[in-house]
């Protein structure tokens, strides 16, 4: 319970913001309740986002389970897209790299790696293997996160006027399939529509 209403303080006001006071307010309890089961606030963020990673990890698996026997390009998108939206959710990048407590922000790290980044270094290797990326899986892993968590702190949704969906879907497409055109191919010929935007659709779901 403290958890759960802990994680609804610090995701919608900040964890900076909101004090032990406010969450004791909140539960209708005492400070020296939630002392009794987390000696300090740091140590409470710390199970918020240990529960936190573990519904990302659950969607990430959700999304594999999904698209498996589909082609790896495929695979990749859909785990891609999913791991954006999660990380976007539960800000992760921006706990990863703003300021506050080093050791959190070290935490937050070590949790991204594990729960995304280890599963898409294994995506990447095994595509390596199959002998589909000709690039070292590596090189690929180190481009798609640093576009990924680039994408998630920017304001480009907000400059392009331009969906979430539409722009990770245009970064995972340019990762995958490169941003160039084959010379004389039209913007109406199919392959240009790997790195060009969907038409708006704000009712679409982003995800698995």
């Amino acid at each position: 319970m403290i958890v759960e209403a802990a994680g609804r303080l610090f995701f919608g006001s900040g964890f900076a913001r909101v004090s032990m006071d406010d969450l004791a307010r909140e539960l209708g309890m005492s400070k020296k309740t939630i002392y009794r089961h987390f000696p300090d606030k740091r140590s409470l963020l710390a199970a918020v986002l240990d529960r936190q990673f573990a519904a990302v990890e659950r969607t990430l698996v959700a999304a594999t389970e999904d698209a498996a026997g589909q082609p790896f390009d495929v695979r990749v998108q859909r785990f891609l897209i999913a791991a954006g939206s999660e990380l976007g959710r539960i800000g992760a990048p921006q706990l990863a790299t703003g300021r506050g407590d080093a050791m959190l922000r070290q935490y937050v790290e070590q949790r991204v790696d594990a729960v995304v980044y280890r599963r898409l270094d294994e995506l990447f290797g095994e595509g390596h293997r199959q002998g589909l990326l000709p690039a070292p899986p590596e090189l690929l892993s180190e481009i798609t996160r640093g576009a990924l968590e680039r994408l998630l702190m920017s304001e480009l949704p907000r400059d392009l006027d331009w969906t979430a969906a539409d722009l990770l879907r245009a970064t995972v497409d340019t990762v995958l399939y490169g941003a160039i055109r084959p010379t004389g191919q039209g913007i109406g010929d199919e392959q240009s529509r790997a790195v060009i935007p969907t038409a708006r659709d704000d009712d679409q779901e982003v995800g698995p």
